[in-house]
């Protein structure tokens, strides 16, 4: 038997060294300098589709490891407006010296958070409105984040001055540990036999309810989303936002949600639910903790309401917890402390869930990584202690999570791709969201990165966010029968097309827009096929914007994809490990190593 649903939590301020506005000079000033940046650096990161900072949402793909990149970016800014270009390594390491020492007496908030309101504004992170809401959101979290550890010297200097006087531990090398059990040889699964059982898997991702979502109003607004109460109404020359969704910078009204999960008849009938949260919408400067729990009740309900007594297998999503990204290690306490939210979805998930996985639930997109980002809570550990006890036994598992592992930083993928090499065997599936397209990430094997012996799924997002048509997939399996392999058979993906639906007095109708293996031709849905369909759609335009299309959920951009947006999609497809740009090296016209950073200019979605 299958164990199903093993899941994973993943202005113009004056340098530091000159008289302050509020009089601090040097090292106090400093002080309050470096957690301004820690703050700017997570407000950033959490806006990060800022048409400021970074593209809009064109004709490009989902950078597979966006938080590097983006930090390259925004940290000689920063340093440009706080004056530190003429700071040595020896009087920074000094400095942050001091700092550490003042971080272990009372950091004074309250400034910290006025001068991140200004850079905020001043370096056009957002509109001064949510500069100021999501700064005080964060504040509190980063400044206890930074006080822990984050500014050691060689770290904070690292991070400022580059890797020759020092670097940040989040970006260093860890390897978790393996079994002494020799890995079995590789055994491709046998095709089932005719007339085998079939089981069909409603998966549900990145829902995003927008409880403010409101027809008609603006929805380019400045806000980092828009269509909602507070985003005013467009010019009289562009309509405003549709009653079921829009195709721009916007979530979904919960009607769009119900319609949805009402209309899963035709799709259905289904054995199981996968289900990779991010459940709130992407208003994140002014989100409470009340907020998220009132869309954790609601959207569970409506899923228990529709889905009756299918068994449901959900996933936390790095949307779940406000400030988002915020998902504290197990050893924080008192009001900093997740218990809040986990203690929610255990009494909400409860009907679902074994009391085993109950106490599993955690996620990775979290700036509280910056304390210790070796294996968070021994995650990967487990992980290894799990698949090694289904070897044992001969089950066949499928991992499900929200964060896909190419998405994540370097040392936790690489590690989570040994682990998948190592257990080649007896993973059947993996399944993840969060990035609102439909893609797919292959794995390779460690010693020549040329055999194919697994795939990831990444399925298209519920909401519409950015620019999209609502969406959900749905999986057919290798059933429940003896020596089953339990592989993706095939997959369905279906679409509310926006256009139809909001035009007045229609009535949604969610329909099939493609099957994988009648549509790319593909002989089966096993690692080596997917493989060759991205070496295929290098040299087949056709193919590709079919591809395209799809991966747009039926609504892709208006500017052409050119060669290296095609060679960046098609290289996403074969990066399930991050930072690891030999894995393209084939897809290059001349075989030559690609720029990582080159290929990814638009940010994740998240």
């Amino acid at each position: 038997m299958p164990r199903y649903g093993a899941s994973l939590r993943q202005s113009c301020p004056r340098s530091g060294r000159e008289q302050g506005q509020d009089g601090t000079a040097g090292a106090p000033g400093l002080l309050w300098m470096g957690l301004v940046l820690a703050l700017a650096l997570a407000l950033a990161l959490a806006l990060s589709d800022s048409r400021v900072l970074w593209a809009p949402a064109e004709a490009h793909p989902l950078s597979p490891q966006g938080h590097p990149a983006r930090l390259h970016r925004i940290v000689p800014r920063l340093r440009d407006v706080f004056g530190w270009g003429n700071l040595t390594c020896p009087i920074c390491k000094g400095l942050f010296t001091a700092i550490n020492l003042g971080l272990k007496k009372e950091p004074n908030v309250a400034r910290v958070g006025s001068v991140a309101i200004k850079l905020c504004n001043l370096l056009k992170i957002a509109p001064p409105a949510v500069c100021q809401s999501i700064v005080h959101l964060f504040e509190d979290d980063m400044v206890e984040v930074w006080r822990r550890s984050v500014l050691s010297p060689s770290e904070a200097c690292g991070l400022l001055l580059g890797s020759t006087c020092g670097h940040w531990d989040i970006f260093s090398s860890w390897n978790i540990s393996l079994p002494t059990v020799p890995k079995p040889p590789p055994k491709p699964p046998s095709p089932p036999a005719p007339g085998a059982p079939v089981s069909r898997i409603l998966f549900l991702t990145d829902l995003h309810w927008d409880h403010d979502y409101l027809e008609g109003t603006d929805p380019d607004c400045a806000d980092p989303l828009c269509c909602r109460r507070g985003s005013g109404l467009p010019p009289a020359s562009r309509p405003g936002a549709g009653y079921w969704g829009e195709y721009s910078k916007c979530d979904l009204p919960l009607r769009t949600l119900e319609s949805l999960l009402s209309g899963l008849g035709p799709a259905g009938p289904f054995d199981m639910v996968y289900w990779t949260g991010d459940i709130p919408a992407h208003d994140v400067w002014h989100q409470t903790r009340q907020d998220q729990l009132r869309a954790l009740t609601t959207v569970t309900a409506l899923v228990r309401k529709f889905l009756g007594p299918v068994p449901v297998y959900p996933a936390v999503g790095n949307h779940e917890s406000t400030p988002v990204n915020s998902f504290p290690p197990p050893f924080i306490e008192g009001n900093h402390s997740s218990r809040w939210l986990y203690e929610a979805m255990a009494k909400a998930w409860e009907p679902w869930l074994p009391a085993e996985a109950l106490r599993t639930l955690s996620s990775r997109e979290n700036f509280w990584l910056l304390i210790n980002s070796t294996d968070p809570a021994g995650q990967l550990q487990w992980l290894v202690g799990e698949l090694q006890a289904a070897e044992d036994r001969g089950d066949k598992v499928h991992i499900i999570g929200h964060i896909p592992p190419g998405h994540c930083l370097k040392s936790w993928s690489w590690n989570y791709y040994r682990i998948v090499a190592r257990y080649e065997n007896t993973l059947a599936a993996q399944f993840f969201g969060h990035t609102h397209v439909d893609e797919f990430e292959v794995f390779y094997d460690e010693e020549t990165l040329s055999r194919p012996l697994a795939v990831a799924f990444l399925a298209p997002s519920a909401t519409t966010y950015i620019g999209l048509n609502p969406g959900y997939r749905v999986y057919q399996i290798d059933g429940n029968y003896s020596r089953s392999s339990h592989v993706v058979l095939d997959h369905e993906t279906y679409i509310l097309n926006l256009t139809q639906a909001n035009i007045p007095g229609a009535i949604p109708h969610w329909q099939l827009l493609y099957r994988a293996r009648e549509t790319y031709g593909l002989p089966n849905t096993l690692p080596t096929a997917w493989h060759n369909l991205v070496y295929r759609m290098r040299g087949d335009m056709q193919l590709f914007q079919t591809f395209w299309f799809l991966y747009h959920k039926g609504h892709p951009p208006s500017e052409p994809c050119g060669t290296p947006c095609r060679l960046a999609t098609l290289c996403a497809q074969l990066s399930a490990r991050a930072d690891s740009p030999a894995l393209c090296r084939h897809l290059m016209p001349d075989g030559s190593l690609p720029e990582a950073q080159s290929l990814w200019p638009r940010p994740l979605f998240c």
